[in-house]
């Protein structure tokens, strides 16, 4: 109750500070000039962003009773490995690539068949235990929550600029993940990649989660309202939905490595 009050106190003051002492206005300002268009184009977004985590929820536990996805995803081989990154990069680009306004049922389908590939590769976490995932579910709602809020109440354009910086965590971040599968947490170097991956990951992630909300808030408000392609939210909620997806991943390996079991 201390740490949620302290945190639920500087959360207040990064707000104060962004609504009122900045010599730029926030998202929370403008929002009250938007026209209805932007309203309804960021509405949207979360709808979807809101119906991709669910359907990811419903995947991952339907993929964790198939014996055989579960045995695929957990054989840690060059195969599994392979298979699920192509399904993942290809999924997401089969979103991508499809017309929202001109073909909406099949970008419908891509979507929802994006959500369930990124299900499948939650599903092994779910072995963890229920109490353990609902735990980190919460946790990951608490920080998406409060740095949107932070994002929505900083100056407009403020994160924005944090692309290029965050490129390069990324790739810190991808190249400690992979070297943390082949070399053994007990050694002192797996063991610092597994951190990187795991606690840098976290704070990557987070970071991120504020640039991509700002970048959904700046599309919404600066997309031709009469341009050739139409405005489309499942495209614009994909990044702050991979942002999530990976807090709450992180979230769940630092609770089942000590956080999650500590008797109180």
């Amino acid at each position: 109750m201390v740490l949620a009050g302290g945190a639920a106190v500087g959360l207040g003051a990064l707000c104060y500070y962004g609504l009122g002492m900045s010599n730029e206005i926030g998202a929370i300002e403008k929002a009250m000039i938007w026209p209805q268009y932007v309203k309804d184009r960021i509405h949207s977004t979360y709808m979807y962003f809101a119906g991709s985590v669910g359907l990811t929820a419903l995947s991952a536990v339907a993929m964790s009773r198939n014996p055989a996805i579960m045995g695929l995803m957990m054989s840690g081989s060059w195969l599994a490995i392979g298979a699920t990154f192509a399904a993942m990069i290809g999924a997401g680009m089969l979103v991508r690539s499809i017309s929202y306004e001109n073909s909406p049922v099949p970008k419908h389908l891509a979507w929802m068949f994006h959500a369930g590939v990124m299900g499948a590769v939650i599903a092994p976490l779910t072995l963890l235990g229920g109490p353990l995932m609902l735990r980190a579910a919460w946790y990951t709602a608490g920080i998406v929550g409060g740095l949107s809020t932070v994002a929505m109440c900083a100056p407009s354009e403020k994160f924005l600029s944090m692309g290029g910086p965050l490129a390069v965590g990324f790739g810190v971040v991808f190249a400690s993940s992979l070297g943390s599968m082949f070399l053994p947490p007990t050694s002192a170097f797996g063991a610092g990649l597994y951190s990187v991956a795991v606690y840098g990951g976290l704070v990557l992630f987070s970071m991120f989660l504020l640039y991509d909300t700002q970048k959904v808030i700046k599309r919404a408000e600066t997309h031709p309202l009469y341009g050739v392609q139409k405005y489309d939210p499942i495209n614009a909620c994909m990044g702050i939905y991979m942002d999530t997806l990976n807090i709450f991943m992180r979230l769940v390996m630092i609770l089942a490595n000590g956080g999650g079991n500590r008797r109180k």
